[in-house]
């Protein structure tokens, strides 16, 4: 399958595991979820590797720890806002890691005392952040405000992760592995987080099966993406990529009667604009994270 379609593949599988965590929030807490995602994930990742022989050791556990740590926080936030915000909304959000990255790569910049810091790269940070707060503007009742900065925090903590498997991959570590114990951090904290607040849930025919699809789906994304991002070009599949924001749009609307304001949809627009900037920017100045997107959620 081309690249280009693997992406929209990806993109739709992870729309439609959106929707599969908003009706799950309605029987189980969000770590909840993260667990059994993570454990779906595990088994998927463990059952392949063994089929192909591949090994899941590693020389470098602690570098999967701080992956896992980023990646599960921002994880379980995001999955945290989307239970209660409209769903494109809090896709949107999370997709706001490529201008979190380019911001950090300008503090990075500063901070090595850097004698130029490229005015493109800031003008597609200050855009985003415009868009955030069209997009948080219509729901600035407490309570929504509180899930919309998770959503942003959980964009900013998938930056972290970003750059954690940049430094995985120059590390010689494979893609399957890095999701592997991605998954079992999943596992680790969202057990973890569920005994702490004692939230633990029965199951019902219609709970297992839209956690079953959570896991199944989220896997199938990841492998989708990553070898999308192997065969085609960075910025065509990061413009791809942000189809999940369309997709999330027509299901929010279509399943769960989600209404968007214009400023909303002015904002989620220009947050696509700012990322696209941001990782062709990025891809110039930064080579090794062409692939910084493909391994996550």
């Amino acid at each position: 399958m081309p690249a280009s379609l693997l992406m929209v593949l990806a993109t739709l599988l992870f729309a439609t595991m959106g929707v599969c965590v908003k009706l799950a929030s309605d029987e189980y807490g969000a770590g909840e979820i993260v667990f059994y995602r993570g454990l779906v994930g595990v088994l998927v990742i463990a059952a392949m590797s063994r089929w192909q022989g591949q090994s899941l050791r590693t020389a470098v556990p602690g570098m999967h720890f701080w992956r896992s740590l980023s990646g599960v926080l921002a994880l379980s936030l995001w999955f945290y806002s989307i239970g209660k915000l409209p769903l494109a909304t809090a896709m949107t959000l999370n997709y706001m890691s490529s201008v979190w990255m380019a911001l950090f790569l300008i503090g990075g910049g500063v901070l090595m005392g850097s004698a130029r810091v490229d005015p493109r790269l800031v003008a597609a940070v200050l855009l985003g952040f415009c868009g955030v707060a069209l997009v948080l503007r219509p729901t600035m009742d407490e309570q929504q405000l509180w899930y919309g900065l998770a959503g942003l925090l959980s964009g900013m903590l998938s930056a972290l992760a970003y750059l954690q498997v940049t430094s995985l991959g120059r590390a010689g570590e494979p893609e399957y592995r890095i999701v592997f114990y991605f998954s079992l951090g999943g596992i680790a904290a969202g057990a973890l987080t569920t005994l702490a607040t004692g939230d633990w849930h029965g199951h019902s025919l219609r709970g297992s099966a839209l956690l079953l699809a959570v896991g199944l789906l989220a896997t199938a994304a990841q492998l989708s993406m990553t070898r999308a991002y192997s065969r085609g070009k960075t910025l065509v599949n990061a413009s791809l990529q942000y189809l999940g924001i369309v997709f999330s749009f027509l299901y929010g609307a279509l399943l769960f009667g989600d209404a968007l304001t214009p400023s909303a949809l002015l904002g989620m627009c220009l947050i696509i604009v700012a990322g696209l900037a941001a990782t062709l920017l990025r891809s110039r100045s930064t080579p090794a994270d062409s692939q910084h997107s493909t391994l996550e959620s």
